[in-house]
């Protein structure tokens, strides 16, 4: 046990509100947007996933190619979901 004052050795010094008010806002943009920023992954991993699923079906490897499938499910469903991608 040690004797004398405790300190936190977790503790740090307090940032001045300056340094949040100098960093540049990345999510303001004046160029308009056609599409969600998400949607193109979406598809695009829609896409590579069906590419996979088709591959593993070809080879005879139906687990596999029923994994992919289901992952190629999930990104077509987000990518219908979203009402502004229409």
């Amino acid at each position: 046990m040690q004797n004398g004052p405790r300190t936190n050795m977790n503790a740090r010094p307090p940032r001045p509100t300056s340094s949040f008010n100098a960093r540049p806002k990345r999510w303001t943009s004046n160029a308009p947007r056609t599409e969600p920023k998400g949607f193109q992954n979406a598809q695009r991993n829609y896409e590579k996933y069906l590419a996979l699923a088709r591959a593993e079906t070809l080879n005879g490897n139906t687990v596999d190619a029923e994994n992919y499938y289901q992952y190629a499910e999930h990104y077509y469903r987000s990518m219908s979901s979203d009402p502004e991608a229409k």
